[in-house]
């Protein structure tokens, strides 16, 4: 139960910072019916499943085999992870925030549109896939925290954790889209900057965790 609570909070952490995936469900918590912004948020979900289980067991494995990479990757993996707790803890409350979220609720419409055609549903899947995908930060910055607490796990250890992880991201993307749906005209920017604050604290604590890991297997 540990393992699976510790995966649980660290993604709600790694998920509910705003960023390309959450922007896109919240305009489509917004903008359409709730059966269909529930849709959005489960094929959102499922290229998230997709990417996080592909950090976590893919450069998991190489590290159980390679312990110069393990270090590495737990040295490197605490410091990023560190970096993007205190991005999000002292961001600026409106500037960096806002032209962040204005960027990328402008290039989800773009891809949607570009791509999808008439066709809705393809426009979902495909804006989906590029949000998380496409989206090359996501995908080192899962990899560095995902792939570093895999290499401090064994495979029985593995299944709870990363289960608590996967559990997390179905509860916030289905949680967010409910949430919005109705109580839409109160979720202002400054609840938006208290939640990404409230996020980089917890994971700057993770970031520790990892940072203490490293120095123990040098010891």
């Amino acid at each position: 139960m540990g393992l699976f609570l510790q995966g649980l909070t660290l993604g709600l952490a790694y998920t509910a910072p705003i960023g390309m995936q959450n922007l896109f469900v919240i305009n489509s918590a917004l903008t359409k019916p709730r059966r269909r912004a529930l849709l959005t948020a489960l094929i959102v979900l499922v290229f998230d499943v997709s990417l996080s289980l592909s950090c976590f067991f893919g450069i998991g494995k190489l590290m159980q085999r390679y312990d110069l990479l393990r270090l590495g990757v737990l040295a490197v993996g605490g410091l990023v992870v560190l970096h993007i707790g205190a991005g999000l803890l002292f961001a600026r409350k409106h500037g960096q925030s806002s032209d962040n979220i204005a960027q990328s609720r402008n290039t989800a419409h773009q891809v949607a549109s570009r791509f999808g055609g008439d066709n809705e549903l393809l426009s979902t899947i495909i804006t989906a896939g590029v949000v998380t995908w496409l989206n090359p930060q996501a995908i080192i910055d899962g990899t560095l925290m995902l792939g570093a607490f895999s290499a401090t796990l064994t495979m029985s250890q593995s299944t709870p954790f990363i289960t608590g992880v996967e559990i997390a991201s179905a509860l916030w993307f289905i949680g967010l889209t409910l949430l919005i749906s109705v109580f839409s005209h109160k979720f202002s920017p400054k609840v938006i900057g208290f939640m990404n604050r409230a996020c980089g604290a917890v994971v700057m604590l993770y970031g520790i965790k990892l940072l203490a890991d490293f120095a123990i297997a040098i010891l």
